[in-house]
């Protein structure tokens, strides 16, 4: 490669670092004239201060470029080594990988540095296109001397005092004159350029307007024929000793080929393109971030939304706290939301006057500004719709010049971000209304289990706004009863998600009534084909005994349950199922007995966790039978968590697990048919008194049979059909039940006269009793009370 030792060749070789190695910071660093510093000479990529990276490192000191120049030997260095070193200064959490390599040896002293955001660092290929490039890497001598005293062809020096510059050939040919033509003086040069470009030089070749560092600007010159050639400055100021002038030196390379395709034109179309698929406010945030912070070298971005006179800032990049003013952390509160707009004076009169405002290096503001951009500010008020959507700003480190193509640029970009962030606020105000609609369909918490313990978790599908079919229940039921639902109405609209809550509205009142497995899942069949819908639905209804642990399963159309022993062995319940509900008014819905034994996992869920496009159901059921058999049931909250990571989410999920413990105190329980006799209600009677004898809880006798006594007469007075009478014993309670085929519910008297004969049966069990009260059971009730037994 001829020429190498030329500063655009080097800083393509740079770009290959980029390219071959996966860096996304390369730079060179090579000794000072007193061999005391390494300087920055050239880097691409990420802007160095997102790494908190230096332009200069004591050769002494303990840096990576220090340690590869001293010890002529490439250093790597992890994130955790890292943060005891000199680059980490800024970052002081990195969470990025280093290497410096020396150059190849007739380069005396130079150094590669490169960075790697790849959490495994630089691979072995990496590492070794990382040693080649280095082999290449030739530079010139430090700003402004060269070697032998002659400058590099493309090398400038301007003495700040006088104004007289010293130049390249290289760089008279590209303004187009002679060794004779140039008189040495920097106004020349300057009289060449387009004018437009002329304020961004001046802030360069004038000592008031440079600090101490690189600067790096694009510039056109005129041309006798054709259009203007770009040209790229790239200096530094160095500061003059005792009884010497400060110096620029830098070089002037032509910009054509250094100079991306994509135009100013070409990102603000991308940026269009992309805002046109944001679908949030942090998407749109993002889009502006990747279409503005790169190709302007930007530091630091922040997006915020205008809510009445408070800012909401919804996108900082880069997102640590360190890298953003103290006074956001300490008068902003932790997690950045929002600041009154008065606090900054300054942004507040940007947002009422509606236009790009930018300050230069230097400008007076407050500091919850200043510290943005202390190379430069851009504010960018986000206009939409004739109001303020928002603001963005934009900062830099080091001293930044604002071309006219840029202010432009940054003029289009917020135009179309103000309309794309008030379409996207309208966006995400809808999703929460679906979100508070799909949550008020499902139920808020599960209700606590005797002897089991069971939990659900929901996830809405990530594409479009519209509510999602999918459901679960878990339903108590009397004598220690659990019904565990899941089910999916066809679609995703917001009929289907209306349907699905009338759908689990229905299952839990035939549930409660006290029906079979059976026959709920058919009264919902039957009630889904009458309302006429074009829709469908699955379901599967798992009642389970918490006392025996047995249970009985239908399925209509779902996928079966996945069951979990406690040994761990874990497959697909081999359920025969119906059809789903809403397709054929008379059909069968058979039932498929399970048995659990403590420790035991019943997961539930909806084709969205288990289907996809490349694999059968069949093997989502067997993936998530595996997956659950290598999970902890004592942990179930974390179960369910594990089994939704990854999970695809172009379907909702549903999904509802129970772990069976069983019952710690089984319940004592006898029943008792009472016959329509003269004497029935003294064969009730006869019957609980031997009952409380071999329970050993004789004592309890007057007030147990003076409630079965009122019960068991109301039912016989006012009921026809059979009457059957439950007593239950758990946890020093004991439970009277008389259930009868009226579904009318029994009503107590407001007054009772003294003249009455009957009507204060209800009024004594409510007396004797803890609790009482009715459930309705399959074609009929029940009424049941309490007693608290003492000890």
């Amino acid at each position: 490669m001829e020429d190498r030792s030329a500063p655009e060749r080097l800083h393509r070789v740079l770009e290959q670092a980029l390219v071959f190695a996966g860096a996304t910071f390369a730079a060179v660093y090579t000794p000072d004239e007193s061999g005391d510093l390494l300087c920055l000479v050239d880097a691409a990529g990420v802007p160095r201060t997102v790494y908190g990276l230096r332009d200069s490192y004591p050769r002494t000191g303990h840096s990576a470029v220090a340690d590869a120049h001293r010890g002529r030997r490439p250093v790597w260095v992890s994130p955790a080594e890292l943060a005891a070193r000199a680059e980490s200064r800024r970052t002081p959490s990195p969470r990025f990988h280093l290497a410096a390599l020396p150059a190849r040896p007739h380069t005396v002293g130079a150094c590669l540095l490169a960075v790697s955001e790849d959490e495994h660092g630089f691979g072995p290929d990496q590492r070794k296109s990382l040693e080649l490039i280095a082999d290449t890497v030739s530079c010139p001598a430090p700003p402004g001397r060269a070697e032998g005293g002659e400058l590099p062809p493309n090398a400038f020096t301007l003495a700040m005092d006088s104004g007289r510059a010293q130049v390249g050939d290289d760089i008279l040919r590209l303004f187009g004159l002679t060794r004779d033509d140039f008189d040495g003086r920097v106004e020349t040069l300057l009289g060449l350029t387009v004018p437009e470009d002329l304020p961004s030089l001046m802030s360069v070749v004038e000592a008031d307007h440079m600090s101490v560092g690189e600067r790096e600007l694009e510039f056109r010159v005129l041309r006798p024929a054709g259009p203007p050639r770009w040209l790229r400055l790239r200096g530094r100021l160095l500061p003059g000793g005792e009884g010497q002038p400060a110096l620029l030196a830098g070089t002037v390379v032509d910009a054509a080929g250094l100079r991306s395709d994509v135009t100013d034109v070409a990102r603000v179309q991308r940026l269009a393109a992309a805002l046109a698929t944001a679908g949030t406010v942090r998407d749109v945030g993002q889009a502006v971030v990747t279409a503005l912070r790169r190709p302007l070298r930007a530091d630091r971005i922040a997006l915020a939304e205008l809510e009445h006179d408070r800012l909401v800032v919804t996108v900082l990049d880069p997102p640590a706290p360190e890298d953003w003013p103290e006074v956001w952390r300490t008068e902003w509160r932790t997690e950045w939301p929002d600041a009154p707009v008065r606090a900054m004076p300054t942004l507040g009169a940007a947002l009422r006057e509606g236009r790009a405002q930018i300050w230069p290096a230097g400008t007076p503001l407050e500091p919850a500004l200043a510290e943005v951009g202390p190379g430069g500010l851009a504010v960018l008020p986000l206009p939409a719709a004739g109001r303020m959507a928002g603001v963005c700003l934009i900062g830099w480190d080091s001293p930044h010049d604002f071309g006219p193509d840029e202010r432009a640029l940054l003029t289009a970009a917020a135009g179309l971000a103000g309309q794309a962030l008030m379409r996207a606020r309208a966006f995400d105000a809808e999703h929460e209304l679906v979100g508070m609609l799909q949550r008020q369909l499902l139920p808020r918490r599960l209700p606590a289990l005797p002897g089991a313990v069971a939990v659900a978790r929901y996830l809405p599908a990530t594409a479009g706004l519209e509510l999602g079919g999918d459901w679960y229940d878990v339903i108590p039921l009397p004598d220690h009863h659990v019904a565990l639902v899941i089910g999916d109405v066809q679609g995703h609209s917001a009929a289907a998600a209306t349907l699905m809550g009338q759908m689990r509205t229905a299952l839990r009142a035939y549930a409660v009534e006290g029906h079979p497995p059976d026959v709920v899942v058919s009264h919902a069949n039957r009630l889904l084909v009458d309302m006429e819908t074009d829709l469908f639905a699955t379901c599967a209804y798992v009642d389970v005994d918490m006392e025996e642990g047995t249970a009985w399963c239908v399925r209509a159309g779902h996928l079966p349950p996945v069951l979990r022993q406690p040994d761990g062995s874990t497959g697909a319940v081999e359920a025969e199922g119906g059809p789903p509900l809403g397709v054929v008014a008379q059909a069968d819905f058979p039932m498929t007995p399970l048995r659990l034994r403590p420790g035991a996992l019943l997961a539930l869920t909806t084709d969205g966790l288990v289907e996809s496009a490349d694999a059968d159901i069949d093997q989502g059921v067997d993936g998530l039978a595996h997956r659950l058999a290598g999970s902890d049931p004592a942990h179930l909250g974390l179960v369910a968590d594990a089994l939704l990571t990854g999970a695809r989410r172009s379907d909702d999920i549903a999904l509802l697990l129970m772990r069976y413990d069983g019952m710690a105190v089984r319940p004592r329980r006898e029943s008792w048919t009472v016959w329509r006799v003269p004497e029935a209600v003294r064969h009730a009677r006869r019957f609980t008194n031997r009952t409380l004898r071999a329970w050993g809880i004789a004592r309890h006798a007057d007030a147990v049979l003076l409630i079965v006594s009122e019960l068991v007469t109301n039912a016989l007075v006012h009921t026809d059909g059979p009457v059957r009478l439950d007593l239950t014993l758990v946890g020093g309670r004991m439970r009277v039940a008389v259930a009868d085929n009226s579904p009318r519910t029994p009503v107590k008297p407001t007054s009772i006269g003294w003249e009455a004969t009957g009507g204060r049966g209800l009024l004594l069990v409510e007396a004797m009793s803890a609790s009482w009260g009715t459930v309705p059971v399959s074609g009929g009730k029940q009424v049941w009370s309490e007693i608290v037994l003492e000890p």
